[in-house]
């Protein structure tokens, strides 16, 4: 063989190698995770306002009735409100 003949086998043989090099690479490769969610996003937001809501309420209950001398139903009445506005801005 000429010097001519083996550069081309080892150019062929280089080749071939990293032809199954990328197949391995392809074929080794974990599929990709797909996530399944248990909640949908916008159900997610809305359990979070939901929640936002009834601890701002409860935290107000708690103030009002069992720190204070309130009743706890006082706490969602507008003129306690109004009262607490008027201290507020010293009327």
């Amino acid at each position: 063989m000429s010097e001519k003949e083996l550069l081309q086998e080892k150019a062929t043989r280089e080749s071939v190698k990293a032809e199954k090099k990328a197949k391995q690479k392809d074929e080794t490769r974990p599929s990709r995770w797909v996530r399944v969610r248990m909640l949908p996003i916008w159900l997610r937001i809305l359990l979070f306002i939901l929640l936002l809501a009834g601890s701002l309420a409860l935290g107000a209950v708690i103030g009002f009735a069992g720190i204070g001398d309130g009743k706890a139903a006082d706490v969602f009445k507008a003129e306690t409100w109004q009262h607490i506005v008027d201290i507020v801005m010293k009327k």
